[in-house]
């Protein structure tokens, strides 16, 4: 399992390159193929060799090699963010018994990183990203449900992201300016994930998004840089449910159970 979670790290460092330019670039409407990695200030391309995760930006202490500018911290936390996550989740899967479903757990962890910085960004949820993940996320977990001939967690899939969507929906429709359609649109594909991994995990992750959300606009109002009217994204708070679920809905949901004698 340790070389696995090994590959997995060197893997997650890679993509979190490609998040970089795909947090930079969607935003804007550019194209993330052309042109290739350049500096943002003085626009010269980035060297082959400057372009390696995390080591390119020590190499070159956090500046352009032609003109430089500084260089964001971000793009090294956001490679070492995706490899740190990616083995968690890798970790945690085995843990569950259910490594089957990494190829789909590694594109959502991948996606919610993008999306969580961009929606801290711009308050924004790209549609580019979110509507084509709900084909490919079907398409991995049915593999995975062909592949293990169980086809439980597939339906659970599709009753979280029914449910989800359908309750965002819901809230969207009755609070329009408490709750986007961005919000609403990914909201089905947390219900999958969730789905995916039993009903408590679908409950836990959907109560922990609200109640993050909630201590945030708490925190944002005593600290008195914003308002009750203030926006704050609430997809990092979906997202976020996702890992607490992940990782702790079983115990949560156990001492739910031991506590109201259940």
């Amino acid at each position: 399992m340790w070389l696995v979670l090994v590959a997995v790290a060197v893997f997650g460092l890679a993509i979190g390159s490609f998040l970089n330019v795909v947090i930079y670039r969607v935003p804007a409407g550019q194209s993330l193929v052309t042109p290739g990695s350049h500096c943002p200030h003085c626009d010269a391309p980035v060297r082959n060799r400057h372009n390696i995760p995390v080591l390119g930006w020590l190499l070159l202490r956090g500046r352009c090699a032609d003109c430089a500018a500084p260089i964001s911290a971000r793009y090294p936390l956001v490679e070492l963010f995706t490899a740190v996550a990616f083995v968690a989740v890798s970790w945690r899967l085995e843990a569950l018994d259910r490594l089957a479903g990494l190829p789909a757990w590694l594109y959502f962890t991948s996606i919610a990183i993008a999306l969580a910085a961009i929606d801290l960004d711009c308050h924004r949820l790209p549609n580019a990203i979110v509507l084509p993940s709900y084909p490919v996320l079907a398409v991995l977990l049915a593999g995975t449900a062909l592949a293990q001939q169980d086809y439980w967690p597939l339906l659970r899939a599709a009753i979280g992201a029914v449910a989800l969507f359908g309750g965002y929906f819901a809230l969207a429709l009755a609070y329009p300016k408490g709750m986007g359609f961005g919000d609403v649109k990914l909201a089905g594909l947390v219900g999958a994930m969730l789905g995916w991994l039993s009903y408590p995990a679908l409950l836990v992750g959907a109560f922990a998004a609200f109640l993050l959300g909630g201590v945030a606009g708490i925190a944002v109002l005593a600290s008195r840089r914003g308002t009750g009217k203030t926006p704050v994204p609430f997809g990092p708070f979906m997202l976020a449910g996702v890992a607490i679920a992940l990782y702790f809905a079983r115990p949560l949901a156990d001492g739910y159970l031991r506590l109201t004698g259940l």
